[in-house]
């Protein structure tokens, strides 16, 4: 019976440290299934051709503009392409596979499985190294993958590795993965196969296995590599500041760096897993955001001070003018303009919501309802906070059937009322007051473009 007891003692200090181990393991995105599906077309490129594609996967936004820039300019290829699009302000690994036309005209044409490998790669980088390798084991156990004229098959601590046969020299092959590997081990999970583009390669070979494009003399266009021990991709930094000139590595010592994902290279395509988005999209809300918040506070002040100079020419008094663009945006934001959201909305009006909570008569469209929630003030108008369907949508007007709170919102009514009877400064009615690229929307249904930043 002791025994029994200890047994059962064990047996439940197993379970629970298994339970525990399972909350703190990390889900993964993908599974090896999914993963061995979309990296099937890509996983027999040389090995620094592969990493440049992981890396530029990640930038998906990028390479649909790569893929358009390449299909219009056509003949551009090697060294001299990636030159030709310094310009673009495309990350770095995107603007070096214009050196390989077929290839990047390939990846734009599937823009969901390339966004499917960058997010794979970010969330799990060992992972997706593991599935190269299973799929490179795969090949060549059925005969498929083996050292050519066009490259050389070597491997060196039970990792398959494929170089170029000439270093200088790229050969991009193309393949149907469901020939290449023999019988596909996940019929629920086909492969992902990218047809090659029309005039790039010979289709007859198609059906022998690997069919290779023309030859691409490049120099410094492909200045990654995969790390098969650390699961990651080195950089080699000479090779990468070679060709990228202005956008140089200077913050690290010696000729190889580990890559680095920039989040700022994004370009606002979301990331699917909350582990990259914690990690990418705070550091894109630090002081880069706070940067482009400032870019667009500038448009505004040059819109505004364009719309004084405006106004001085035909007479008007820009300071009274100035003052009353900020009383207005005062007026905004506090809510006290003459008929305005917090107004008519947030019950602040004699005989509105603040004496019998009935919905909003004179506000705007749902964008300014959702203002005023976020305030704590109003739902969309019409809403009937006494009605079931409020839920627990609590607002600072909870209590507005309480005597001493309607008394206050009928005094701000009073106030506000009071304040639509004064007259206004003679700027109001001049035309060029509002700036061309400022205010948005009229007052009457809430909006314009006061915020100006990113959020």
């Amino acid at each position: 019976m002791r025994l029994l007891q200890k047994l059962g003692v064990w047996l439940l200090a197993l379970a629970v440290a298994t339970a525990s181990f399972a909350q703190s393991a990390p889900t993964k995105v993908f599974n090896n299934e999914q993963l061995d599906q979309m990296l099937a077309p890509i996983a027999l490129y040389p090995d620094s051709l592969l990493a440049q594609v992981l890396m530029a996967s990640t930038y998906p936004v990028d390479v649909k503009a790569a893929s358009a820039w390449s299909k219009s300019n056509k003949g551009k290829e090697g060294d001299a392409a990636v030159t030709a699009v310094q310009d673009k302000g495309w990350d770095p690994s995107v603007a070096s596979l214009v050196a390989f036309p077929s290839l990047i005209q390939q990846m734009g044409d599937h823009p969901d499985e390339v966004q499917k490998i960058g997010d794979a790669f970010l969330a799990q980088p060992s992972d997706v190294m593991d599935s190269v390798q299973r799929l490179r084991a795969a090949a060549q156990k059925a005969g498929n993958l083996k050292t050519t004229e066009q490259q050389k098959v070597v491997v060196e601590q039970q990792k398959i590795i494929i170089e170029p046969a000439q270093p200088q020299v790229v050969y991009v092959p193309t393949y149907n993965p469901t020939v290449v590997y023999g019988p596909w081990w996940y019929p629920a999970y086909p492969p992902f196969y990218w047809p090659p583009p029309p005039g790039y390669y010979a289709g007859a070979v198609l059906a022998t296995g690997i069919a290779w494009g023309v030859a691409i003399g490049v120099g410094n266009a492909l200045w990654g590599g995969c790390n098969w021990g650390r699961g990651d991709i080195d950089i080699n930094v000479n090779r990468y500041n070679n060709i990228n000139v202005n956008n140089k590595i200077t913050n690290v010592s010696g000729n190889r760096t580990s890559w680095q994902h920039n989040a700022e290279n994004r370009k606002g395509a979301p990331y699917r897993d909350q582990a990259s988005r914690d990690k990418f999209d705070n550091r894109k809300a630090g002081a880069d955001g706070r940067q482009d918040f400032r870019g667009k506070g500038d448009a505004r002040d040059a819109d505004r001070a364009r719309a004084d100079q405006a106004m001085r020419d035909r007479g008007v008094d820009t300071g009274a003018a100035s003052r009353d663009r900020a009383g207005d945006r005062a007026g905004d934001r506090a809510g006290d303009r003459t008929g305005d959201r917090a107004g008519d909305r947030a019950g602040d009006r004699p005989g509105d919501r603040a004496a019998g909570g009935a919905g909003d008569r004179g506000g705007g469209g749902p964008s300014a309802s959702t203002r005023d929630m976020d305030r704590g003030g109003g739902g969309a108008g019409g809403f009937d906070r006494s009605s079931p369907s409020a839920g627990n949508r609590d607002s600072a007007f909870a209590g507005a059937g309480n005597a001493a709170q309607t008394r206050q919102s009928a005094d701000r009514g009073r106030a506000s009322t009071g304040a639509a009877s004064r007259p206004q400064p003679a700027a109001r009615s001049a035309p060029a007051a509002r700036p061309a690229g400022g205010g948005g929307a009229p007052r009457g249904g809430g909006g314009g473009g006061r915020g100006g930043g990113r959020r």
